[in-house]
């Protein structure tokens, strides 16, 4: 399913008159060669803990929110316990930088200066990862920071049946800090924050509290900032969010599939909270748990 998706986005982004008669035509000839059928909507979680449904049901999702508010962290942590891939664009993005790659000059401008990578681009990355994921017999996913404009979004509507879109909120004064406070190890590969956030509440409600993500010892010396965590970058990025994202909230508003969600505070405060809004039951004993 993935690299049929992978080639259908492809097809779609040039042109191609995407439809669910087209994707049946390519889902009819995965099933040819033995591949799973289209995913069901999402029901909850089975019994038998964190995981597919017994019923053979995906999670396709989808992460929206502000550079910064953890879409990576949530999504990473929800791909764990349910057991699907957790697909991040900024991570194909990031990886391609790192390569040296006929595209790693343009990201980098792109990229150092606040602004939103092209449609073409990151259809490519992410079309290019799709297909990889079909080799490997990946099942469901969960995308984040895809889509980021209508257009990204009426793509994906044509190919697949996207079960739930989950928009991560976060005050901006609480963002700027976070983003800021970005560092990585670049030994281990490590991600930390050195934020520490205390924020007085709105309208008399309770303050927000994020204590820093702290690295251990051996890591205190090795720690880099990302190029593009400056203030002036980060607030740049908030606004080219707000000017291009917001009607992507909208679409998937009007279809019935957007969850909101305002972020309380940290991960400790955050995470179960997210859980019960998700109708999530998390397994303590389960080895393949996201609380960690």
């Amino acid at each position: 399913m993935s690299s049929a998706m992978s080639r259908a986005i492809r097809a779609c982004a040039a042109g191609a008159a995407a439809s669910r008669r087209g994707l049946a035509s390519v889902e009819a000839m995965g099933a040819a060669k033995g591949a799973p059928p289209a995913a069901g909507r999402w029901a909850g979680r089975g019994r038998g803990g964190p995981g597919p449904m017994e019923d053979g049901a995906r999670v396709q999702w989808v992460f929206l929110g502000c550079p910064g508010v953890g879409k990576g962290t949530y999504a990473g942590r929800l791909s764990r316990l349910l057991g699907v891939p957790h697909i991040a664009t900024g991570d194909l993005v990031r990886d391609e930088l790192a390569s040296s790659g006929p595209l790693s000059k343009q990201l980098s401008e792109i990229v150092n200066h606040g602004k939103l990578v092209s449609d073409e681009i990151i259809i490519n990355l992410l079309s290019k990862r799709l297909e990889e994921g079909g080799e490997k017999g990946e099942l469901g996913f969960i995308l984040d920071g895809f889509p980021r404009t209508i257009r990204q979004a009426e793509i994906l509507e044509g190919v697949t049946d996207i079960d739930l879109v989950i928009n991560l909120k976060l005050r901006e004064e609480a963002l700027l800090a976070k983003c800021i406070g970005r560092r990585k190890c670049s030994q281990c590969g490590g991600n930390f924050n050195v934020a520490s956030i205390d924020i007085e509440g709105e309208n008399g409600g309770p303050r927000m509290c994020m204590p820093p993500l702290l690295p251990p010892p051996q890591c205190e010396s090795k720690l880099i900032t990302r190029a593009d965590d400056t203030e002036e970058v980060v607030k740049e990025r908030l606004r080219v969010y707000h000017d291009l994202c917001e009607p992507v909230e909208d679409f998937y508003r009007a279809r019935g599939k957007l969850l909101e969600f305002n972020l309380p505070g940290g991960i400790p405060e955050s995470w179960p909270k997210l859980l019960q809004a998700l109708n999530i039951e998390e397994d303590p004993d389960n080895n393949r748990s996201a609380a960690a």
